[in-house]
């Protein structure tokens, strides 16, 4: 593959997964707006973006099973018409059920541009630039998280947060466009294929510490921005709703980490990268303790550089290594993923009102001892392969 057809490719996966990021988190912001038109509770509400959490759980695993047995292609094509659909019944209805439902279908196929494209890439890319291709790929993920929240609660409220969902049908229409322009038509593979099944891949050590170690980062990722309102709402900060809603803006952080992360691990590997983005972690940690507004921000400066490092790493070395089997791996690591960031969600929930602020960093720190385990484990694995 030449320079400029990678660099067709990297745009146009960059341009897909933000696109179908966007969607994801589009209701987020305007959860208020809905529970007074609808007249309805805020839990349900909180349903429009839970239920696509739900159906990305769901269909992880089965797209992981099509990305292994199908060409990318059509699995594009149908993953980005079913979820222009979804969008159209969110933009149409009258109903939050059926609001609701509409999110769920787009949920369920998220995984068709996401889980599915990594696999390609896994088997389009030699191993060199792999680790460099997964980095853009972890930061189109930023780019489209921050993309839907800032479509549904900073651009279009003075519309209606209903032409958010056009405006992100829109963008991934024209992603899916350039990236069936930019695709081979051909798969191509760098090596032979080797079929591999889920548990085939789950008894492997050196794989289930980097499932385990996007489960634990996340966990702490997702605990540590889920609560800090709670934090800066207390009488010590005082932070408003907007002040808030700015702090979060260190999120962007992820954009430059993804693909410094990939060039890292090129030169050091990945297992001294995932120790290094752990230390940061730590040190935002402790920052993150500190009863001052600047160490909370310097702290989620850091937290975000680590965890993304961090991710990236994971991510690169798992596609990495393996000869055959990448979209059932991406999709277990997707389903680790969330599940670890779920989890994490609940135990700070009960850690915080138990204990505080305190107790969910120290919660924090010891999920940081999965992240060491896989780092560790990645390096015994590059010597023993290197042996």
């Amino acid at each position: 593959m030449s320079d400029s057809a990678l660099l067709r490719l990297q745009l146009a996966v960059f341009a897909l997964v933000s696109a179908c990021f966007t969607n994801i988190y589009i209701t987020q912001p305007v959860l208020p707006v809905l529970q007074q038109e609808f007249a309805a509770s805020s839990v349900l509400v909180s349903f429009t973006v839970s239920a696509v959490v739900l159906g990305i759980a769901l269909a992880n695993l089965p797209f992981g099973v099509l990305a292994d047995r199908l060409p990318i292609r059509p699995i594009i094509a149908v993953g980005t018409g079913a979820m222009l659909l979804g969008g159209l019944v969110c933009v149409l209805t009258n109903s939050l059920w059926l609001l609701i439902a509409g999110r769920f279908l787009q949920g369920l196929f998220v995984p068709a541009l996401t889980t599915c494209i990594a696999a390609y890439l896994a088997k389009a890319l030699p191993p060199a630039r792999l680790n460099v291709v997964m980095g853009y790929y972890v930061s189109a993920t930023v780019v489209g998280g921050m993309g839907g929240r800032l479509l549904g609660g900073w651009i279009h409220p003075p519309l209606h947060w209903r032409y958010a969902f056009v405006s992100a049908g829109v963008f991934l229409l024209v992603a899916c466009a350039m990236a069936l322009w930019s695709l081979p038509r051909r798969p191509l593979q760098h090596g032979p294929q080797v079929k591999t099944g889920f548990m085939e891949l789950l008894r492997r050590r050196d794989l289930l510490a980097l499932f385990a170690c996007g489960a634990g980062g996340f966990a702490l990722f997702s605990s540590t921005f889920n609560y800090l309102p709670f934090r800066l709402s207390e009488p010590q900060f005082g932070f408003s709703t907007e002040q808030i809603t700015l702090v979060y803006l260190v999120y962007i952080m992820g954009i430059f980490m993804g693909p410094m992360a990939g060039r890292i691990a090129n030169r050091v590997g990945n297992g001294t990268t995932l120790l290094a983005g752990t230390a940061v972690l730590a040190l935002a940690l402790g920052c993150l303790l500190l009863p001052a507004a600047w160490a909370i921000v310097l702290g989620l400066i850091l937290m975000c550089a680590g965890f993304f490092t961090v991710h990236a790493g994971a991510v690169g070395a798992i596609n990495r290594k393996l000869s055959g089997g990448q979209g059932r791996a991406n999709a277990l690591y997707v389903l680790f993923y969330y599940v670890g960031g779920w989890a994490g969600i609940t135990l700070s929930g009960l850690a915080y009102t138990h204990s505080g602020w305190n107790a969910v960093v120290g919660l924090s720190c010891l999920l940081l001892l999965i992240l060491v385990n896989a780092g560790l484990s990645e390096r015994r694995y590059a010597r023993g392969a290197s042996a």
